[in-house]
C-alpha cells in the first residue's frame, strides 16, 4: 500500500498541520437576551445555562465575554405584553427598554460589535414579523416599520442590524433608509434563507414572542425546497446585504454549502435554540458528552461554509478554549 492515509493522523501534531477546518472564538456572535428592571436574571427553563438579563447584569456578563474573546453580540429583548401593539411602535422608542440599552453598551464598550434584530415580532401584539390585517401578513406596509425600526437603531449605536423578517424587499428598504440618514457603514446581515422552522421553540420561550394566531409559513422559507435560498441570496445581494445568513444551521447545512458555492458575501449561520437545548437536554441525561457534541456540530457548520456562526454555545465555546 503506498497511500495509508493513517500516517496522517498518527498524531495529534500531524491531526493538527493538516486539519482542514478550524473553528475560532473570532469566527462566533453571542445573542443575549434583555429584560426590564435591575439585577435581574431569569434563567430559560428550555435554554438550560441561558439567561435574560436586565441591563446592569448583561453589561457584566459582556464585560466577562469580551475577557474571553467574543467581541460581537446579538441583542434580543423580551417585552411585556402592556407596551405591545399592532403597529411594534415601541421599537423606535428611543427611551425604551431595547434603545436605551444599545446607547449603554456602546457607551461602555465602544469596542463590542452590537447587531440588533429588526422584525414586528418582539414588538408586536400578534405576535407576528410584519403587520396583520385580515388574518394576512402585509408586506409592503411592514417595509416602512422595518426601516424606522433599523434607523432607530443605528441612531442607538447598532453595528450591524439583522433583518430578521422575510418580508421581500426589506434589504433595500433598509439599506436606503440607513443611507439617507447617515449611516452609511453600518452593515446589513440578512436572514437570507430563514426557513419555517419547529426549531425556533425555546427562543420563543425566551422571548414570549410566539404568533397570537396562525404561523409563518407564508413568508419564512418551506423546509423542502434548496433552491429558493438561491433567489432569496439573489435578491439580498441585490438589494446592498453585507453577510447571508442561513437559519437555523444544523438541518440546513446543505443551503449553507450552496450558498458559500455561488456567492462573495460572507455566510453566517444560526446555530438556533432548538439545536441547543437538543445537545443540552442529552448531555443532561448523560445520554452524550456535551462539550465533544458541541464543538462537533460548531465545526460541521463551519465546516459545511458558515464563516460566521451565531450560537449560545459562544461562551462555553470561549471558555473551553481558554481551559477555564
Amino acid at each position: 500500500m503506498l497511500r495509508r492515509p493513517r500516517r496522517n493522523r498518527k498524531s495529534a501534531a500531524i491531526r493538527g498541520m493538516v486539519e482542514e477546518t478550524r473553528l475560532h472564538v473570532n469566527d462566533l456572535i453571542f445573542p443575549v437576551f434583555l429584560i426590564d428592571g435591575k439585577n435581574e436574571k431569569e434563567s430559560i427553563s428550555s435554554m438550560p445555562g441561558i439567561y435574560r438579563y436586565s441591563a446592569d447584569l448583561l453589561l457584566k456578563e459582556m464585560e466577562e465575554c469580551l475577557k474571553l474573546g467574543i467581541r460581537t453580540f446579538d441583542l434580543f429583548p423580551r417585552l411585556p405584553e402592556s407596551v405591545k401593539d399592532p403597529l411594534a411602535i415601541e421599537a423606535t422608542n428611543e427611551n425604551g427598554l431595547y434603545l436605551s440599552t444599545l446607547r449603554r453598551i456602546k457607551q461602555e464598550f465602544p469596542e463590542a460589535c452590537i447587531m440588533t434584530d429588526v422584525a414586528m415580532d418582539p414588538y408586536s401584539s400578534e405576535g407576528h414579523d410584519g403587520i396583520v390585517r385580515d388574518g394576512k401578513i402585509l408586506n409592503d406596509e411592514t417595509l416602512e416599520v422595518l426601516a424606522k425600526m433599523a434607523v432607530a437603531q443605528a441612531r442607538a449605536g447598532a453595528d450591524i442590524i439583522g433583518p430578521s423578517d422575510m418580508m421581500d424587499g426589506r434589504v433595500e428598504a433598509i439599506r436606503e433608509a440607513l443611507d439617507d440618514e447617515g449611516f452609511q457603514e453600518v452593515s446589513i446581515m440578512s436572514y437570507t434563507a430563514k426557513y419555517a422552522s419547529a426549531y425556533y421553540g425555546p427562543f420563543r420561550d425566551a422571548l414570549g414572542s410566539a404568533p397570537k394566531s396562525g404561523d409563518k409559513k407564508t413568508y419564512q422559507m418551506d423546509p423542502a425546497n434548496q433552491r429558493e435560498a438561491l433567489v432569496e441570496a439573489d435578491l439580498d445581494v441585490a438589494e446592498g446585504a453585507d453577510f447571508l445568513m442561513v437559519k437555523p444551521a444544523l438541518a440546513y447545512l446543505d443551503v449553507i454549502k450552496l450558498l458559500r458555492d455561488n456567492y462573495e458575501l460572507p455566510i453566517a449561520a444560526y446555530n438556533v435554540s432548538g439545536e441547543y437545548s437538543m445537545i443540552k437536554a442529552a448531555a443532561r441525561n448523560g445520554w452524550l458528552d456535551g462539550d465533544r457534541i458541541m464543538l462537533e456540530t460548531l465545526l460541521s457548520i463551519k465546516r459545511a461554509g458558515a464563516n460566521i456562526i451565531l450560537t449560545y454555545f459562544a461562551k462555553e465555546f470561549a471558555l473551553l478554549q481558554a481551559g477555564k
